[in-house]
């Protein structure tokens, strides 16, 4: 079912790269977070991640930094996310929807080509024309629709500004966000995080697996519920969500796989021996 609200994709008339420049570094084995004020850059906090539930059940937490130290010095930074602005990173979310990153690509070229990267190109487009050009990334014809659910939301509700949109708090735009046609949980956070540099973690298939398999989720585990996993655990750090997720996907590509996943190879392989 599709989401519903207010922005439901009807037709109207109507950053220079979005990367972090500095990727969070690994944090030192055992280093404990002192007073904000006074924070270090990379130090995580040593206090493990607590939910209400939590502490009545007396379950532990994943060890998030020691995932996040184990990822980063195998792969590096990764300089996401791949866009040279902040609209082509949310046109870029929208469109990855169901897709590969490759095909993602195809459409965005295309866009880029008709000069239709821009919010008010798009909503002035029209929707047959929009419908041609993103066809590379699958569903086609919804995907048209959510590029001008959005761009419609962007002139309604913050006069065509991404400036004045990514200014909004996060607790106040993300349900807005939520709001619009065809942005879920997901993609809300995607364009939040890596197109305004809002502190709020990504979760996509590939974290639930590998939490999943290492015993910190169930099948049915719910969005929210993982994603506050890593924001209790690293409060506001826009720069640790942004470079952690990336590592996610890399893992997930490579290592945690649905079928034949490599786990005696993968930088995580040994959390997932220990078990919980």
């Amino acid at each position: 079912m599709l989401p519903t609200g207010r922005y439901r994709g009807q037709v109207t008339s109507a950053v220079a790269s979005t990367q972090l420049s500095h990727p969070e570094p690994p944090s030192q084995p055992g280093s404990l977070r002192p007073p904000a004020a006074t924070v270090p850059q990379g130090a995580v906090a040593a206090t493990p991640v607590v939910s209400a539930a939590d502490t009545r059940s007396g379950e532990k937490q994943p060890p998030l930094d020691e995932y996040y130290n184990a990822l980063f010095t195998h792969f590096g930074p990764q300089h996401w996310w791949p866009g040279k602005t902040p609209f082509e990173v949310i046109v870029g979310a929208i469109l990855t929807q169901n897709t590969s990153w490759t095909n993602v690509e195809k459409a965005i070229f295309n866009l880029r080509t008709a000069r239709l990267l821009s919010p008010s190109a798009i909503e002035k487009a029209p929707l047959r024309r929009l419908q041609r050009l993103v066809r590379p990334s699958g569903y086609f014809r919804q995907k048209a629709r959510k590029l001008k659910a959005f761009c419609d939301f962007l002139r309604l509700e913050h006069r065509g500004s991404l400036k004045r949109m990514f200014a909004t708090p996060t607790i106040v735009l993300r349900p807005k966000l939520l709001d619009v046609f065809g942005i879920g949980p997901e993609t809300a956070d995607s364009i939040l995080l890596y197109g305004g540099g809002h502190a709020v973690f990504v979760v996509d298939a590939y974290t639930k697996r590998i939490l999943l398999r290492h015993g910190w989720a169930g099948e049915n585990a719910k969005y929210e519920d993982v994603r506050w996993m890593f924001e209790r655990q690293f409060p506001s750090n826009a720069r640790r969500f942004n470079e952690f997720h990336a590592l996610i996907v890399q893992t997930g590509k490579h290592f945690c796989r649905t079928r034949d996943p490599l786990c005696h190879s993968c930088p995580l392989g040994r959390y997932r021996e220990e078990g919980r």
